[in-house]
């Protein structure tokens, strides 16, 4: 079983829809802190494993942006197919000042308390474009570098893409800044044609929702300007391509996405965030439709998120383990410690567990081929220099550890700077240290995910605990105008996270090793 995975479970050679990433989102009042959040898990299986800083810049008029078509190849080292942002396929405009930001695969949040989530839902194929210039991951770019707000955002969206066009997937991009939070659905218009079709919808304040690889905005109100933004082509392109009859209640969802709301892999995980913060709703897990979002029993911390993003349906009827059973001493059926969460398709259908891939069976929120998550909190009660924080993990969540990574910091590690897919197994790059846990713990998981949990569970409330404390020393030196000496401790204190979270993931594998030697 241990071949399965070998040390690449992150590389894998296909794409599944409905399989590869979720973010979830929650206003101001359904946090238990006041923070806005929003969030992301990479399951793209080949994009870029490393993060850095991209700094504030200024431009000069005429200057020009750069934009690159994504372009799958082999990596030399692995033989491995990997995705590379190195051709160029036009420029637009720059803007005179740019905003630092956190420049992970899908850029993520600015010095501004601007932050984004990602969420690819497809929609319907005639409507992908090869005219235009902008896919999702420099839309994300573009934004962070020119706006400070959610509303600010989807209107440049809006500006950019009708002017030089839309150039991917439908997309769902989850966008908070540091008062609300906004779902905006994106499309291209068609083949040869340039521009756009998207509508955003608003999150309520004391709400959270969720995007899993579906569209999930239906009804729109456009006269209702807090809650609903749309392309002016939102209506007219469904009505002449015979999406909508114009008589009917418009749904965008089912114009633009229709075969996203009927599968499974995606409706089970909005399922199961929804009854994760709202219990008491007893939504059907089978339903085809749930709310856009949902008001939670109680207020979500981020403990709570981070719990949630280790989810594979543990214990309910949907365990993605539960097919794979032993007996014990006592006689008691109990899973296998073999039984692991996060089996390919092949191993799904050898063992019958729970639908398939391939079949738009289930796949849990935690999955093997995560390259890296994110749980932005935006928060309106501290200063920009220390409100935007990113809690980073890097490879399977379930297994990993979420570090704290402030948007003002002037620097990161080496080690996360460090693209792992271009270095191959390597100590200098952190995604391996994380991958290699993963690998060797799905194993074993029902023995192993103890150690796992045991390592990680006091380093993540430490790193919670620490960065409340670090950030009352950082606002005692705003407060005295010392914002470079801020800069230096939030940057130390996101350093020291890193490097320890590092250090005990290589260390964390060796034990697991050392303990199972034998054991495979």
């Amino acid at each position: 079983m241990f071949s399965t995975f070998a040390f690449s479970q992150n590389i894998v050679d296909y794409e599944i829809d409905g399989m590869e990433c979720t973010t979830i989102t929650v206003g101001k009042k359904a946090s238990s802190d006041g923070s806005v959040m929003t969030s992301h898990t990479d399951d793209s299986h080949r994009t870029r494993t490393n993060i850095y800083v991209t700094p504030r810049m200024d431009y000069q008029s005429g200057d020009k942006q750069q934009l690159f078509r994504r372009e799958w190849a082999k990596n030399q080292i692995n033989g491995q197919m990997q995705r590379y942002d190195n051709i160029p396929i036009g420029e637009i405009d720059q803007v005179e000042h740019t905003y630092q930001f956190l420049n992970s695969a899908y850029p993520c949040v600015n010095e501004m308390q601007l932050a984004i989530g990602e969420s690819t839902f497809g929609g319907r194929e005639e409507l992908k474009s090869d005219s235009g210039l902008i896919d999702c991951q420099r839309l994300c770019m573009l934004l962070l570098q020119r706006c400070s707000t959610a509303r600010e955002a989807i209107s440049t969206a809006g500006e950019l893409l009708r002017k030089y066009g839309w150039i991917d997937a439908g997309e769902c991009l989850t966008i908070a800044d540091k008062n609300e939070v906004w779902h905006l659905e994106i499309l291209g218009p068609g083949k040869g044609k340039k521009g756009a079709v998207w509508a955003a919808q608003r999150v309520p304040d004391d709400h959270v929702a969720v995007n899993a690889n579906a569209s999930t905005i239906r009804e729109i109100n456009l006269k209702d300007k807090d809650y609903f933004m749309a392309s002016d082509n939102v209506y007219s392109l469904a009505k002449e391509n015979g999406w909508w009859d114009g008589k009917e209640t418009f749904r965008f969802a089912y114009a633009y996405a229709p075969q996203t709301r009927t599968m499974l892999a995606c409706r089970r995980r909005e399922w199961r965030v929804f009854d994760l913060v709202a219990p008491s709703l007893k939504l059907d897990p089978n339903a085809e439709n749930f709310p856009f979002s949902v008001k939670p029993d109680s207020l979500v911390s981020i403990e709570k998120m981070m719990a949630i993003f280790k989810d594979y349906y543990e214990d309910t009827p949907f365990d993605m383990r539960k097919n794979l059973t032993v007996t014990d001493k006592n006689g008691k059926t109990v899973i296998s410690p073999m039984a692991n969460p996060f089996m390919k398709y092949d191993e799904l259908k050898l063992h019958k567990i729970n639908g398939g891939w391939n079949e738009r069976g289930e796949r849990s929120i935690a999955v093997h081929f995560t390259v890296y998550a994110t749980i932005i909190q935006c928060r309106n009660w501290l200063p920009d220099e220390v409100g935007p924080l990113c809690w980073f993990a890097l490879d399977n969540v379930a297994s990993s550890i979420y570090v704290p990574i402030y948007a003002n910091v002037s620097d990161l590690p080496d080690t996360y700077k460090t693209d792992g897919r271009v270095t191959g197994f390597s100590k200098n790059a952190a995604w391996w240290a994380f991958n290699r846990v993963g690998t060797i713990a799905a194993q074993r998981w029902g023995d192993m995910k103890p150690f796992v949990d045991k390592a990680w569970k006091p380093l993540q409330e430490d790193f919670i605990k620490q960065h409340t404390m670090v950030e009352k020393e950082a606002l005692r030196l705003i407060e005295q105008d010392k914002y470079e000496d801020a800069i230096i401790l939030l940057t130390n204190f996101t350093d020291d996270c890193c490097n320890t979270a590092v250090e005990r993931a290589w260390d964390l594998g060796d034990q697991l090793w050392t303990v199972f030697d034998g054991m495979w």
